[in-house]
């Protein structure tokens, strides 16, 4: 096999008329062309979240609550058993997203679309940046209060 350097690392190689590139220092390979700085982590990152606010949260209102009274303990419980819903394939993230996330991101299933460093609540962007693309978070506290993270790119 020829591979050819990018100028992110990796190495590229033509298969089946597609440019298809594998990063020799994170051995990950994908047909999309790689973002980043060729240490193996990208730039940005493409993330879902699911939010449970608490009335802990720095804002404890949203789109399906006015006044949101739940407790922490509360909020971790939903977030617990909304995974375990995903986690045995009884519920899609996207769908749980869309009907019971805080965030209003959820008109989305979740999507927060592509992000970087220094632009989600520190917490947040450690676990996103944290998870390999298709992995799901356990629950991540932020200001905001309880999320779930399914990183998506």
């Amino acid at each position: 096999m020829t591979f050819s350097t990018d100028k992110h690392g990796g190495r590229c190689r033509l298969v089946r008329g597609k440019v298809y590139y594998f990063n020799h220092i994170t051995n990950a390979s994908q047909w999309e062309h790689p973002v980043g700085d060729g240490r193996g982590e990208p730039d940005k990152v493409r993330c879902s979240h699911l939010l449970v606010k608490h009335n802990q949260s720095r804002r404890p209102s949203s789109w399906r609550e006015q006044n949101i009274t739940r407790s922490k303990d509360e909020a971790l419980d939903l977030i617990q058993k909304y995974i375990e819903q995903i986690k045995s394939g009884q519920e899609k993230f996207e769908s749980l997203a869309s009907q019971f996330s805080d965030c209003s991101s959820a008109k989305n299933g979740g999507d927060l679309g592509l992000f970087g460093r220094g632009q989600m609540q520190k917490p947040f962007e450690d676990a996103s940046f944290a998870l390999k693309v298709g992995d799901m978070s356990g629950p991540v506290f932020t200001d905001s209060g309880v999320h779930i993270i399914l990183r998506t790119g």
